[in-house]
């Protein structure tokens, strides 16, 4: 007897009590009929009623799923959470704020079901997202592709479709800070872009602050190359050698030449301040990098689940 498809549907939600139920309706209303699937959303530490209302659409659904963690580990831990708990063939992760069409799922599952391993999806240019965040976003894809040398797609996003050996992998990966779209484009397998038109949220606001963003940012920059090592050391490099230059050329002009070199303030505080500056900026790459080994060696959690669904 053919084992029936099954598909897990994984939501991180932050605050979403407004958003959810009714993210649920869509979900299941766009799911083919013939596929079995769960739904589990991930609550990441909610200080609204979010966790209620979760257990409401339990009650009424046992297909949906839900668990709680003690406190808000962040949205990649919430995907990585699950990751580890979805039971499908296929996992399809998306946001709680509806920007992420659910209508999108149908067309996730048929490039699966084609043999594709992975299926993301790569929004289009919304022009109602500011500028800044429009070409800060473009820009930060061109400097991860060229630091990493791993291409994430410009407008990629956390709305995705994941085979089960691609699961699997990231599953046993032994990485805690895990930047997963640069990840899971450098395990490779088969995949395919879709895109999509970002939707308006239904309800509430953005948690997902520009500091979040910058962290973000930054994990995936440092979790796949050490450029900025390479960088700080060839920085280190240039600015020994332009020192260098210049004491040979004071050395000509007092030796070689009658002009008179005054010994002012202004060059020595600014010699001071660039070496100053370049010191600090290679001791802080460094302790960055040095902290996520730290982190990693702790060996904590990256999430702790306070409370789960019935019988799960």
């Amino acid at each position: 007897m053919k084992k029936e498809t099954q598909i897990s549907i994984i939501v991180p939600a932050f605050n979403e009590a407004e958003n959810v139920a009714f993210l649920a309706e869509r979900i299941v209303a766009v799911l083919p009929k013939e596929i079995n699937y769960e739904i589990l959303f991930i609550d990441d530490g909610s200080t609204d009623e979010t966790l209620s209302v979760l257990k409401n659409l339990h009650g009424q659904n046992k297909q949906i799923r839900y668990l709680s963690f003690s406190r808000n580990f962040g949205h990649q831990n919430a995907l990585r959470a699950g990751l580890n708990e979805a039971l499908g063939d296929a996992v399809i992760s998306l946001d709680a704020d509806l920007q992420h069409p659910p209508e999108l799922i149908p067309t996730l599952i048929q490039y699966w079901q084609e043999g594709y391993d992975v299926v993301y999806t790569v929004r289009l240019e919304n022009q109602n997202q500011s500028w800044f965040k429009r070409k800060t976003s473009a820009l930060y894809y061109r400097v991860l592709g060229f630091i990493t040398g791993i291409c994430v797609p410009k407008g990629a996003a956390d709305f995705r479709l994941l085979d089960r050996k691609v699961v699997n992998v990231i599953k046993n990966s032994p990485e805690r800070e895990l930047f997963l779209r640069g990840y899971i484009s450098w395990l490779g397998f088969k995949q395919i872009g879709v895109p999509y038109e970002v939707g308006k949220r239904y309800a509430g606001k953005s948690s997902y602050t520009l500091m979040r963003m910058i962290k973000l940012a930054w994990a995936g920059i440092t979790s796949f190359g050490i450029m900025p090592l390479r960088l700080a050391s060839i920085i280190g490099l240039c600015t020994t050698c332009i020192g260098f230059l210049y004491a040979g050329y004071i050395l000509y002009m007092k030796l070689f030449t009658d002009s008179f070199v005054v010994a002012g303030w202004a060059s020595v505080l600014v010699s001071v301040l660039i070496l100053g500056g370049v010191q600090l900026l290679i001791i802080g790459i460094l302790g960055e990098y040095l902290g996520l080994v730290y982190l990693e060696s702790k060996h904590r959690p990256a999430y702790i689940i306070k409370e789960k669904s019935e019988n799960d």
